[in-house]
């Protein structure tokens, strides 16, 4: 099966198992929602449409799910926007200092990486809740354990590790063999 719609390459991919369904962004600005079973593409969602964004970074470079399925938030650039994805509703749009390059949800919260040194966690409605700083000059990854362990992934292969009160519970390096 062929899924057809995106004019460009993909940066990411996310699974919506509850609706048999994955949401992919692409370089060519937009998210986009696929039926698993047809391969059509149900739902284009354009995070910078009518914005004057458009044309300088406008790819799509990372997505993520709420535990519900109901919520997206897209990294383009470097401004992060949440959806409401029954309403297919952009509730807020969030601005940062340098690109976002991962994004996942902690509950309602959003935790945001990118080409900064900072580990960001923002409210659904786009407030800025906390900035931890990390290791990593830039930040390439962000993963939540269940625990709520976070670990912060980024250049020169270092890793913090990061506890659910925000304090560093250690930074490892990572190097070749």
């Amino acid at each position: 099966m062929v899924f057809k719609g995106h004019s460009d390459y993909l940066h990411c991919i996310v699974a919506r198992n509850s609706t048999n369904q994955i949401v992919t962004g692409s370089e060519d600005g937009t998210a986009r929602i696929w039926d698993c079973k047809s391969g059509k593409c149900i739902k284009v969602i354009d995070p910078v449409k009518d914005k004057q964004l458009k044309g300088v970074i406008s790819c799509v470079s990372c997505i993520t799910l709420d535990a519900s399925e109901s919520w997206l938030a897209c990294g383009s650039g470097q401004n992060l926007s949440v959806w409401n994805l029954p309403t297919s509703e952009c509730v807020s749009t969030i601005s940062s200092h340098s690109p976002i390059q991962d994004v996942v949800f902690d509950n309602n919260q959003i935790l945001a990486v990118g080409a900064e040194p900072l580990l960001n966690r923002f409210d659904i409605n786009g407030m800025t809740l906390s900035q931890i700083q990390c290791a990593p000059h830039s930040a390439f990854s962000v993963s939540l354990h269940p625990s709520g362990v976070i670990s912060v992934g980024g250049y020169g292969g270092l890793v913090d590790v990061i506890s659910q009160f925000g304090s560093h519970l250690c930074t490892f390096c990572c190097q070749g063999l």
